[in-house]
């Protein structure tokens, strides 16, 4: 009988050890994922990010403002910042007065109603340029000599990017989208495959991607493609134009030779 209830004491013992092993070794896997991610995103736990965002929130058709996708982008967005122990502070794209490195940066929305967006793609993605003037297409995604245009009853596209700072310092994260629809769908293929990207260009590279939003009409943003990886373009700075010659100067040279050489033949 003693040994009965000796081997059932033992057996309850080995359970329990073996269920507290397990629940650490759960919570061990589980603290190293979220350490990746807090890496990946540069978002330690009591540290503070910036959510850059386009001046005001509303639904009017004013290119300077923040669409209700949008807004249901800053929400995940905010929602990632959270889970990783961090606090997010939102800031309008033209109040943004400070450099690169100290906090991570959320930016999204195009280069022409957030500034800040543009300056982030003139310094660390030389070779992206979106079209916004009246001599072509709007809001094309031009990376080298590749063209991604809207297609309204087929897809839209949008510009996702990672940049490592300087001096190892946090990171900055763009996400241009041609449409509202299609920056919610860029955060939300972050929020999805980050591991997948920290994989591949590791937990503090640089990459920039073009993703293709199928059918937003149809499927909003749930349907995500990846386009292209268009890194080594978008790294690339474009080569200065060869100017053009001064043929004012060619003008004036002609007639002061001509007018030499008359007046030597003169005194010849």
């Amino acid at each position: 009988m003693a040994d009965s209830l000796l081997n059932v004491l033992l057996g309850l013992v080995a359970s329990a050890i073996s269920a507290v092993l397990g629940w650490l070794g759960q919570n061990l896997r589980r603290r190293r994922r979220q350490e990746r991610v807090r890496s990946f995103f540069g978002l330690p736990a009591g540290s503070e990010c910036l959510i850059v965002v386009n001046r005001s929130v509303g639904a009017g058709a004013h290119a300077r403002t923040v669409t209700r996708r949008d807004a249901y982008a800053l929400m995940e967005l905010a929602a990632l910042v959270k889970e990783c122990g961090a606090q997010a502070e939102l800031v309008a794209h033209d109040s943004v007065h400070r450099g690169l490195g100290a906090k991570t940066e959320l930016c999204f929305g195009g280069p022409s109603s957030n500034e800040r967006m543009a300056a982030h793609l003139a310094w660390g993605l030389p070779g992206v340029r979106v079209t916004s003037g009246p001599e072509g297409p709007n809001n094309v995604i031009v990376v080298g000599d590749r063209e991604f245009v809207v297609d309204w009853d087929r897809h839209v596209h949008t510009l996702l990017a990672r940049l490592a700072t300087p001096g190892g310092g946090r990171p900055v994260f763009l996400v241009s989208g041609q449409t509202g629809i299609a920056n919610h769908a860029g955060v939300r293929y972050l929020m999805a495959n980050h591991r997948g990207l920290a994989r591949r260009y590791g937990e503090d590279g640089t990459f920039a991607l073009v993703l293709r939003v199928v059918n937003p009409e149809a499927y909003g943003p749930d349907v995500v493609e990846l386009a292209a990886d268009v890194t080594a373009q978008a790294l690339e700075r474009p080569a200065d134009p060869v100017p053009a010659p001064d043929t004012d100067a060619v003008t004036d040279t002609a007639p002061d030779t001509d007018t030499d050489t008359a007046s030597g033949a003169a005194t010849a």
